[in-house]
């Protein structure tokens, strides 16, 4: 008799497509950014069952909720123009829930968005502070 062993592999491991990759990619640039500018990372990729946010910092005692936008052109618009309504509500329930599980409702917070640029002939990063307000029905 025959036995045969299946490994799986881990979650992490599991190839990603060209956006993925792009948007990991972002996101290291963006949290090294922002440690050169003073930020103090608390998370990233903070997943809950209401959504994630990228990164969670904390700038000379404010805690951040950072979302980054990555692009390789601006064929689709411009980074900064990618955080949309309904992605700002989905935000803000994500960094209220951070903020009630970690009893900080009453702490100073804002979000900015991290427009990351990998256009090989014009790479940059910029960001946007206070990009958006709490937005919630």
């Amino acid at each position: 008799m025959n036995t045969f062993v299946f490994f799986l592999k881990p979650r992490e491991h599991k190839m990603q497509n060209r956006h993925q990759k792009s948007g990991k990619k972002g996101e290291a640039i963006a949290v090294r950014q922002l440690k050169k500018k003073g930020y103090k990372i608390l998370e990233t990729n903070y997943l809950t069952k209401l959504g994630e946010i990228d990164v969670i910092a904390k700038d000379k005692g404010t805690i951040v909720f950072v979302e980054v936008k990555a692009r390789r052109s601006v064929h689709f618009g411009s980074a900064k123009e990618a955080v949309s309504t309904q992605k700002q509500k989905k935000i803000s329930m994500v960094a209220l829930y951070y903020l009630k599980t970690t009893n900080q409702l009453t702490a100073k917070a804002r979000f900015d968005v991290v427009a990351v640029n990998l256009n090989r002939d014009k790479p940059g990063v910029e960001i946007i502070k206070n990009a958006f307000e709490l937005a919630y029905e």
